[in-house]
């Protein structure tokens, strides 16, 4: 059985530690070492797509990268409680015309007992930035 410690319900201390993993997976940009930390059937919602699935996850964070180059995320906890965390986060990349832009959002997530997140709900906002503006 797949296991992703820790495990909920979540203290202040494993919500924290959760969060920093995910970030630290997300800046490998590697999709398919990012998919094992969802559930096999994983529900997302990303923006205005709905996704279903591992392979779902590797095909669009595979799509994402390729066109949002540097990437750089940084998350931070904003709430938790048993099996659900919530973050607020940005992250700072540049197209392949080299215009620079910088996202915000919310992310809800939710776990299942083995520590994998089954869902995960997120809103997201760009902004374009000059170059000497980057803070990532």
């Amino acid at each position: 059985m797949e296991q992703k410690p820790p495990f909920p319900p979540f203290t202040h201390e494993t919500a924290l530690q959760k969060v920093q993993m995910a970030e630290d997976a997300w800046n490998t940009k590697d999709p398919v070492r990012v998919s094992l930390a969802y559930t096999p059937d994983t529900e997302w919602r990303n923006r205005n797509e709905f996704l279903n699935g591992r392979q779902a996850v590797v095909d669009f964070l595979t799509r994402k990268w390729k066109k949002e180059l540097d990437y750089r995320l940084k998350k931070e906890l904003w709430a938790f409680t048993g099996h659900r965390i919530a973050v607020r986060f940005e992250y700072e990349f540049h197209d392949a015309k080299g215009q620079w832009y910088r996202a915000y959002g919310n992310e809800n997530w939710e776990f299942d007992d083995n520590g994998l997140m089954k869902k995960r709900y997120a809103s997201i906002n760009d902004v374009e930035i000059n170059p000497q503006d980057r803070r990532l």
